[in-house]
């Protein structure tokens, strides 16, 4: 069953060394997420499942030990999900939005409950984004969740997606879904235009949709802003 959730954005710069001279402008996006993962952790779980967006390759199941680097963003870092000393024979490296994931737990210095991850693919359908939250929350496991995903990418003229007339609105929705914990409004995302928008968070978002029904949970939105104009929100549900 599920107890808690956070949710954070993925974007690489969260990482102060890949942005560099810029890393400041992101502190308080940090910060937040520091913070919900902190209920997260007041929440005792049995179990974390880390959930972000993945390409083809590199969606379903990471173990915990997985790991995974920003090299190819010119930096030498390289993270690893759960613990220090775990180890797996996994040879897939993480997604990124796993990647920062693991860089956002080492950051808070996560310890003593099992981690995990999975990879969403950014297109897949409401429906079955529902169905893999659902099963994730299954039995009798306190399970929490650590949802990775950006809005839309369209909210400014220099935007990587450009300005899309539409991009504000659905930012706006998506924010109030996710800190009010509003289950059905984040099912009824719709995926197409999320898509459109480059809003890569719609699918893990849905996949926490389906996760906590029937877990009567409270939603409180820590963090919203469009810096470089992406959607990024952080909210925590316990």
């Amino acid at each position: 069953m599920l107890v808690s959730a956070a949710v954070c954005p993925c974007p690489p710069l969260l990482v102060p060394e890949v942005a560099a001279g810029a890393a400041p402008e992101l502190d308080a996006v940090r910060d937040a997420c520091a913070d919900a993962l902190g209920v997260l952790a007041a929440s005792r779980p049995d179990r974390l499942v880390v959930v972000g967006p993945a390409d083809e390759g590199a969606s379903g199941p990471h173990p915990e030990g997985a790991t995974g680097s920003f090299h190819g963003f010119g930096v030498d870092v390289a993270v690893r999900l759960g613990a220090a000393g775990a180890t797996t024979q996994s040879g897939r490296p993480l997604p990124v939005s796993l990647a920062v994931a693991a860089w956002l737990l080492d950051r808070v210095r996560w310890a003593g409950v099992p981690v995990e991850g999975v990879g969403i693919e950014e297109r897949l359908a409401a429906e079955r984004c529902a169905e893999a939250g659902r099963e994730l929350a299954a039995g009798q496991d306190r399970i929490a969740l650590l949802v990775m995903g950006d809005g839309s990418a369209c909210r400014t003229l220099k935007a990587p997606g450009y300005l899309d007339p539409r991009a504000a609105a659905f930012d706006a929705e998506a924010a109030r879904a996710l800190g009010t914990a509003d289950v059905p409004a984040l099912k009824a995302l719709d995926a197409s235009l999320a898509y459109e928008l480059k809003a890569a968070g719609r699918a893990p978002w849905q996949v926490l949709a389906g996760a906590a029904d029937g877990a009567d949970l409270a939603g409180q939105l820590l963090y919203e802003d469009a810096p470089y104009g992406v959607g990024y929100f952080v909210a925590a549900w316990s």
